[in-house]
């Protein structure tokens, strides 16, 4: 023991001097020698060093190696590189180095030359972060609340599905802003079954989890079967500690698509067109009374929908060189998928066959196109021609009758302009 401590004093003078590549050395030369773990020969060389006079041991305080002249010069290369991360600075700074060298941007001393070359990119985005503070208006950005619960859902792709039983929905919202997000606007919530393609739509008058929650315990009583799952995609309306929670506690999958990858949600993006924007369009909806008008319209848009409006559905895909061919069932209405598939219940399937006796697809199309003051006329329609009868064909209820409810429903008159239609000629239908 006396050996080893004799050797520690001996080394202890030169330790304490020395540089850290040095003190490397010394150590492994003392942990060969005495047979200690690396730790404890650190600890014995500290032991030994001689005391302050005041017998306080002085604080150990890193020496700044970077200084204002770095930092100033860092935020004109981070100026000059239009603000990019430090990661990609890093690679920028010996081509903008010389460049602004050249033009009497920036002067560095040799020292600091090398300095500013031989910076790592942690450093860099250290050096700037209150001059990136400044830059944003003084709001530090941090780590977003839904980012920690978006990271605990798991990710499904589209092609994760592989034929799910009915119960299964991807869940999307389409904004009614306009030509402007600004302001509170009506959005509408769409989910879609992927086994069969039934679809329901529901207004929302503004974007909120708690409202979202709502329009899925109404969407709950208007499919025909339990719903078994839901994939989202990573808006903050569905990733929250409202939404996700709540989808959990009744027994629900959540999944999401990748961001900004929108053929992970190809079923329900469909949707959003072929329904959504085809009923509504692309004006701006706000208000209460608006959102009551868009769910009349959808009460009557899903039977039609989902009861005799037939749809593709892919087989299969594959590719042969730079050519991708791809092939479909025959187009069947989300009604003929429910009756076919195997996990629907003959109850459920008794159920939907008797209200589809029930349905009159003409007069779905025309049963929001009145109120109870009787008819209205499209106020579109009559500025382009006078005198038109009541619409009664399918193509006239599209141009005149659905539009009846979308300019009673548009507040602020910013929606997209629509062809004027020509009389058509009587019918027997």
């Amino acid at each position: 023991m006396g050996a080893r401590r004799e050797v520690v004093f001996a080394v202890t003078e030169r330790y304490r001097t020395a540089k850290r590549a040095e003190k490397g050395r010394i150590l492994d030369a003392l942990c060969a020698t005495t047979g200690w773990h690396r730790k404890h020969a650190v600890r014995a060389l500290r032991q030994h060093e001689p005391a302050r006079p005041n017998g306080v041991e002085a604080p150990r305080e890193r020496g700044r190696k970077y200084g204002a002249t770095i930092k100033d010069a860092l935020t004109a290369l981070w100026e000059a590189s239009d603000r990019v991360c430090g990661k990609r600075l890093k690679v920028m700074i010996p081509i903008l180095l010389p460049a602004l060298e050249q033009h009497g941007r920036l002067q560095l001393g040799l020292a600091d030359r090398d300095r500013v070359l031989a910076i790592s990119a942690a450093t860099i985005d250290r050096l700037l972060v209150d001059v990136k503070v400044a830059a944003s208006g003084g709001r530090r950005r941090r780590a977003g609340f839904y980012s920690a619960i978006r990271r605990e859902v798991p990710i499904r792709t589209f092609n994760d599905w592989n034929s799910p039983p009915p119960g299964f929905c991807e869940v999307d919202m389409v904004a009614h802003g306009g030509t402007s997000v600004a302001g509170s606007f009506i959005q509408t919530l769409t989910m879609v079954d992927i086994a069969t393609g039934w679809t329901e739509c529901l207004p929302l008058v503004t974007r909120d989890g708690s409202l979202v929650v709502e329009a899925m315990k109404h969407a709950q009583s208007l499919f025909p079967w339990l719903l078994r799952g839901v994939d989202f995609d990573n808006d903050s309306a569905f990733m929250n500690d409202v939404v996700v929670p709540w989808c959990r506690e009744q027994k629900l999958e959540v999944t999401r698509s990748r961001a900004y990858k929108k053929n992970d949600q190809a079923f329900v993006e469909q949707k959003n067109g072929a329904v959504v924007r085809r009923l509504m369009g692309y004006g701006r909806f706000d208000g209460l009374e608006t959102a009551r008008t868009m769910g009349r319209l959808y009460a009557a848009a899903r039977l039609y929908v989902n009861f005799f409006q037939p749809s593709f559905k892919l087989k299969e895909k594959r590719r042969e060189g730079a050519k991708v061919i791809k092939r479909y069932h025959a187009p069947l209405t989300p009604y003929q998928r429910a009756l076919a598939h195997p996990k629907v219940t003959a109850a459920v399937k008794r159920r939907l066959r008797d209200q589809y006796r029930s349905l009159d697809p003409v007069g779905l199309l025309d049963r929001d196109s009145r109120n109870p003051g009787g008819t209205r006329q499209s106020r579109r329609r009559s500025s382009c021609r006078t005198g038109a009868r009541p619409a009664t064909r399918l193509h006239e209820y599209r141009a005149g009758g659905r539009s009846d409810v979308r300019e009673d429903a548009r507040q602020d008159g910013d929606g997209r302009r629509t062809a004027c239609h020509a009389p058509a000629p009587p019918s027997a239908l």
